[in-house]
């Protein structure tokens, strides 16, 4: 099983190598990409509140090496590279052996499964300093949605025990708002007074050299009904995107919409229903279904919400093992976040943005920004005209 259909990414690289690389294969030629947004969306990577030592030394910026000509994609292959600039202070070190596993990282595990002779090598390629390659592709994606009429953003719903105060049914204009006033804030959290005490929770975290998680929203505005499928398991799109928002480090729990909220209340006080407007368009007044109902868009706005557990790295030392000599010790402290939550917004807007590209141009079809376009704008809606129900009865009519 793969997560996606049209598309395909790779990324490669490790936390302190030279580069991180990425290549995504399978956008259509003619869309025109701006290197500035690339750029724009690693700069939210970094610049936030609760962020460790390493965003002070390094300053992401993408290079397109392969299938973007001239500003415009060829059609084949998108090659990005980003370079670490921390790499000088290691290319020439000797390193320190790791041989003590931080609790709740891949440490443990990657030793066991693929025999490393020093745990720093799971380390390496499990840091989510992996995260800028995929925030990249994202950013292309995110222009290719853009160009649409597709919109992706995110916002900061809770981190520890503080929850922002957000309407139970946004209507269009106000979730917009929310993620343009996350991006105006360091905590990337539409509510100034939750972001106050948000702000001071990790305050409080760092003091106590302690980490913190919380609950990040995305939501796709523009996205027409019929993405997905409820014929192959693989193709519903709330598993789909389930899927990449989990694979982003330290995510641990996934729902569309408030799917843990809905499953405590009665099934009539739940699903959405279905009203003509005064036009005679189908409509609906409350989105509980997070966009998706069997496993396809249902043109409401999707919102996918993600639970990030707090990062495994403490300054206070946690209990382990040395496997050197097999004998108790305490962890050391490996530089890192107080709280990523902010941070992880755009990589959670990132997959969400490569999920939701894939499943629009496998939709539309078609190798060029010419092609694609007008086949959006014959897309069904929903009207009446689209629909050709005949009120007859029927038959299988399968032969036995």
């Amino acid at each position: 099983m793969t997560v996606l259909t049209r598309l395909r990414f790779l990324t490669a690289g490790e936390s302190h190598g030279p580069r991180l690389t990425a290549i995504l294969e399978g956008i259509p030629a003619g869309f025109p990409i701006d290197v500035d947004w690339i750029d724009a969306d690693l700069a939210r990577r970094q610049k936030t509140a609760g962020a460790g030592g390493r965003m002070r030394i390094e300053s992401d910026r993408a290079t397109l090496s392969a299938g973007v000509v001239s500003g415009k994609t060829t059609g084949g292959p998108i090659a990005v590279e980003i370079p670490n600039r921390d790499y000088k202070n290691w290319k020439d070190a000797d390193i320190s052996p790791m041989t003590v596993p931080r609790p709740g990282h891949a440490d443990l595990s990657g030793a066991i499964k693929y025999g490393h002779p020093d745990l720093r090598l799971s380390l390496e390629r499990a840091s989510a300093r992996e995260t800028a390659a995929r925030v990249a592709v994202g950013a292309i994606c995110r222009q290719i949605l853009d160009r649409l009429g597709i919109a992706v953003g995110g916002y900061v719903r809770r981190i520890g025990s503080v929850t922002a105060d957000l309407a139970e049914h946004p209507d269009l204009a106000l979730l917009q708002q929310w993620v343009d006033d996350a991006k105006a804030s360091d905590l990337s959290c539409p509510d100034p007074t939750a972001a106050d005490a948000m702000r001071e929770a990790i305050d409080r975290a760092r003091q106590s050299q302690d980490t913190l998680g919380g609950v990040i929203d995305v939501v796709v505005l523009g996205v027409p009904p019929g993405l997905g499928s409820y014929a192959h398991w693989d193709r519903r799109l709330e598993a789909t995107l389930a899927m990449a928002v989990m694979s982003i480090q330290a995510i641990k729990g996934v729902e569309i919409g408030p799917a843990f909220e809905n499953a405590g209340r009665s099934g009539t006080e739940v699903h959405d229903e279905i009203f003509l407007d005064k036009a005679g368009h189908l409509t609906r007044r409350t989105n509980r279904c997070g966009g998706i109902e069997g496993g396809m868009t249902t043109s409401a706005p999707i919102v996918v919400r993600a639970a990030m557990k707090p990062i495994s790295t403490t300054l206070n030392p946690r209990k382990s093992v040395d496997l050197s000599e097999f004998t108790p010790s305490a962890t050391t402290y490996e530089r890192s976040d107080i709280c990523a939550l902010p941070r992880a917004v755009v990589v959670a807007e990132a997959m969400v943005a490569i999920v939701v590209a894939d499943a629009l141009l496998e939709k539309l079809g078609g190798d060029s920004l010419g092609e694609i376009e007008p086949r959006l704008a014959e897309l069904s809606r929903g009207e009446q005209r689209d629909f050709n129900l005949d009120n007859a009865p029927w038959r299988f009519g399968y032969r036995d």
